[in-house]
């Protein structure tokens, strides 16, 4: 198992997020995410629990590029420090539900708000002990910063750059229709990463949040929430077509290229083999989480195996 003791400290890193900014909730949505993997998969070598160790504490040290600057108001290991003692209070983890209430219904930097959201709220079901005042406070500020946030951006080219999502009109003829159930949904966005995993498509997270923002719907209706999951599925909708909308970039970049090794054996933790490029650090753990949440979905074992294997195109 990873150990215990990520889960409370990426808690206290959420719930200090909004002292630094909304996209420093990666940090502690990452290393709750470590602490999940082990207990999505029990059985999971130790070596490969000790590889998702060491890189919960690259991200506790500060490594990921999410991390505070350093004219910011805390630093990465003091977003990580135990909170005061305080006697829990179970009834007000449904305060951050209603946070979210109030921004799932359109997308919000590439689902960020419904993923932090789902981790948090998973912790705290889990395990009430924690759900102490402070801690629920500054997570709910958290998901409220989303408020009034983009949907992203997402890059055009070379010619065009960088675009707000913001400034995107979609086209009416995606042939991507609306999502009536979160079983449609998984399947959605399964079969892409099945289809596309190759493609390079940079922006609005890229199939790493697609994944996460799609698994983050189906953490709050495993946990209660099953009204506020439906509200937040025109907003996965519109997340995804903007992620389509961009184009794939392979020509100027470099197509996407597999790990040699799937992510849950010993050799893919190997120090001298982990990709450290881009943003891995902290969305590779939340994406193992992520796919694992949502391929609880998928009936078909078949394409579910198939999934498992295009994963490793964004590890």
């Amino acid at each position: 198992m990873v150990h215990f003791d990520y889960l409370p400290k990426g808690l206290y890193a959420m719930a200090r997020a909004h002292r630094v900014s909304t996209m420093s909730g990666h940090l502690g949505a990452a290393v709750v995410a470590g602490h999940f993997i082990g207990e999505q998969h029990p059985d999971l070598d130790e070596r490969v629990c000790k590889g998702i160790e060491a890189e919960l504490e690259r991200i506790i040290r500060g490594e990921s590029v999410f991390s505070p600057k350093k004219d910011a108001a805390l630093s990465a290991p003091a977003m990580f420090e135990p909170f005061a003692r305080e006697p829990p209070r179970e009834n007000l983890i449904d305060s951050i539900a209603d946070a979210l209430s109030r921004n799932i219904h359109r997308t919000r930097e590439s689902g960020h708000n419904v993923i932090f959201a789902a981790i948090a709220i998973r912790a705290l079901n889990d395990h009430p002990e924690l759900a102490t005042p402070s801690i629920i406070d500054g997570i709910r500020k958290l998901i409220s910063g989303f408020d009034n946030a983009s949907p992203g951006s997402g890059y055009f080219g070379r010619e065009k750059g960088r675009i707000d999502g913001r400034q995107i009109t979609l086209p009416h003829d995606d042939a991507i229709p609306p999502l009536p159930d979160l079983e449609t949904m998984a399947n959605t966005a399964i079969n892409d990463l099945i289809q596309h995993a190759a493609q390079r498509r940079e922006g609005f997270g890229g199939p790493w949040h697609v994944i996460n923002h799609a698994a983050a719907l189906a953490e709050l209706t495993r946990r209660g929430y099953r009204e506020l999951a439906i509200k937040g599925l025109p907003a996965f909708h519109e997340h995804f077509r903007l992620f389509k909308a961009v184009p794939d970039v392979s020509d100027e970049k470099g197509a996407e290229t597999p790990t040699a090794d799937a992510p849950l054996t010993p050799s893919f933790w190997s120090p001298e083999k982990i990709r450290r490029e881009r943003a891995h650090l902290t969305h590779r753990i939340k994406t193992i989480y992520g796919f694992g949440v949502l391929v609880e979905l998928v009936t078909n074992e078949r394409q579910r195996n198939e999934a498992s294997d295009k994963l490793r195109y964004l590890m």
